[in-house]
């Protein structure tokens, strides 16, 4: 495991307690696991995701992702449908340790409420949580 100060925290998302991130795109918002995150499971083999259109609340597990060394829920960052989900990676789960903030994004929400965007948690605060961990 990486240095918490050698992990990629970018600055344009919003952070969760269950290392989810989510970043505005438009009206709607794409989410992924955190580089913590994926440092900590390791080697991605496997990712469910939900069906379009499904809707979840906040926090609600929404998904898996399998590794070598575990699997792991998936939690809502914000409630919200289900507005797309990431097609490669059905044939690359890898894409998710390669570039968790890019090309292994998961989901595209239609958040519920565009604000709740702001309850999740800054760059610093997040990074605050994971040097306590």
């Amino acid at each position: 495991m990486r240095p918490v100060d050698e992990l990629i925290l970018p600055d344009d998302v919003g952070y969760t307690e269950n290392h989810e991130w989510a970043r505005k795109d438009g009206s709607a918002m794409v989410a992924g696991i955190t580089d913590y995150a994926q440092e900590e499971l390791g080697d991605i083999v496997y990712v469910e995701l939900p069906e379009i259109g499904q809707s979840f609340e906040k926090g609600a597990e929404f998904g898996t992702v399998e590794s070598v060394k575990a699997v792991a829920e998936l939690y809502m960052p914000v409630a919200g449908e289900i507005a797309g989900t990431n097609p490669e990676l059905e044939n690359r789960p890898d894409l998710v340790n390669e570039d968790p903030y890019g090309r292994g994004w998961l989901v595209m929400i239609r958040p519920a409420d565009p604000g709740e965007m702001q309850s999740l948690m800054d760059k610093a605060t997040y990074y605050n949580l994971l040097k306590g961990l």
